[in-house]
């Protein structure tokens, strides 16, 4: 068939490559905790168990020392131990409110520079004040963390007799643990914008393939139903019996829906369906095509079928028997086609599926609708491609080249 007579049909661009699950889905949303965590992975500690641990450590230090070193301090132990009390405060609250816990560290810190004896572990908690502003304090206020550095280490060495390059160095190291905490949270930040958007990205290629799954169930036999409803009502009074295998055929056409539309809606309960007393209803795939065929024949369109190909992996096997099913839907209730040919074949490297009918083709300026969209979606998820056009004698082609998988 030239090629110039196939319309290849639009090509959307999914952003992963396979079929998203509902068990996939499922691990991206909130769980509740296992009853049995397995040996050997690490367990965190609650916030407030996370938070309080260094502040009491920290505490514990800075009275020790404040204790040893009572005679230096004279008469402003009580002022001293007030100063203690604040700075392991601004460390148990440092995550809860990073930005005012790094303040009252470091006023208390200057204070206890200029008030009274230097401490030798008293910095340590301002630093991991200045650490918890980068990491904790969000975009707006972990900008203040470089100049309170600048103005805490400035009141904390002022008036004392130390060498510039005692304070520079303390300057460097406060804002490089200031700066280690604000990657740290852009970072984890950015990887939790990741993570949403994959979430996104996947819950909307699970609707699309539920609303594909959905579309050619139902509009499939839908149209069955109704091409055999009207001719059983046309038949009616000149063909009883016609009229009544007609009905009947609807009836089992139902069922069939109804079968198959409870499999799909157990894609969104996770669940496998399963109607009363019946085994699990089976994915359909190309064995089922003369089944199909024979569905079609009865409907009024005859179906010549050529199989020729190995067995395939179940999701081209399954994208094979939709493509047909779309297909000889569309020429049954669409083109007026009286006879349909199907192949699927294995070609060199790939595997064809074609379905071309004898019915009046595409208008003119036609455009695929759900179903051709659909087709080409199925075929694109799999690396394959779609095509759609007026046949090479007439009617209407439908054909999707996969690349050649054996099944496992």
């Amino acid at each position: 068939m030239p090629p110039s007579t196939v319309r290849r049909l639009r090509r959307p661009s999914p952003a992963r490559a396979f079929a998203p699950t509902p068990a996939r889905l499922r691990s991206l949303l909130p769980t509740g905790l296992p009853t049995g965590l397995p040996t050997g992975l690490p367990v965190r500690l609650p916030d407030p168990l996370a938070d309080a641990a260094p502040a009491a450590v920290l505490g514990v230090a800075m009275l020790a020392e404040r204790l040893g070193a009572a005679a230096r301090f004279e008469g402003r132990m009580p002022f001293a131990l007030a100063l203690t009390a604040l700075l392991t405060a601004a460390v148990a609250a440092r995550r809860r409110a990073p930005l005012t816990a790094y303040l009252v560290a470091t006023l208390a810190l200057a204070v206890e520079a200029q008030a009274a004896a230097p401490s030798p572990i008293s910095p340590y908690a301002n630093l991991l004040g200045a650490y918890a502003v980068g990491r904790y304090g969000g975009r707006g206020r972990a900008g203040w963390g470089p100049p309170l550095v600048v103005v805490g280490v400035a009141g904390y060495f002022t008036g004392q007799d130390v060498a510039v390059v005692m304070p520079v160095g303390v300057l460097a190291v406060w804002l490089a643990v200031w700066a280690f905490g604000w990657a740290g949270a852009r970072r984890l930040a950015g990887q939790a914008v990741e993570r949403r958007r994959a979430r996104e990205e996947l819950l909307a290629e699970e609707r699309a393939r539920i609303a594909r799954e959905v579309h050619d169930l139902v509009g499939h036999s839908l149209n069955l139903m109704l091409v055999q409803a009207g001719a059983a009502r046309r038949l009616l009074e000149r063909t009883p019996e016609r009229s009544r295998e007609l009905l009947l055929e609807v009836e089992r056409t139902g069922g069939d829906a109804l079968g198959e539309l409870d499999r799909v809606l157990g894609l969104l309960r996770g669940t496998a369906p399963q109607l009363p007393d019946s085994a699990p209803l089976p994915e359909p795939g190309i064995a089922e095509l003369p089944h199909l065929a024979e569905r079609m024949a009865r409907a009024g369109l005859a179906v010549e079928l050529h199989r020729d190909t190995p067995p395939l992996p179940a999701e081209q096997d399954r994208c094979a028997y939709r493509v047909v099913q779309e297909a000889l839907t569309n020429a049954l209730r669409h083109s007026g086609a009286g006879r349909a040919v199907v192949r699927v074949v294995r070609r060199g490297g790939t595997t064809v599926v074609e379905v071309a009918d004898d019915g009046s083709g595409p208008p003119p300026g036609h455009r695929p609708g759900r179903g051709l969209t659909g087709i080409a979606e199925r075929a694109v998820r799999l690396h394959g491609t779609a095509e759609c056009g007026p046949g090479p004698d007439g009617g209407f082609l439908v054909r999707v080249t996969l690349p050649a998988v054996s099944a496992r």
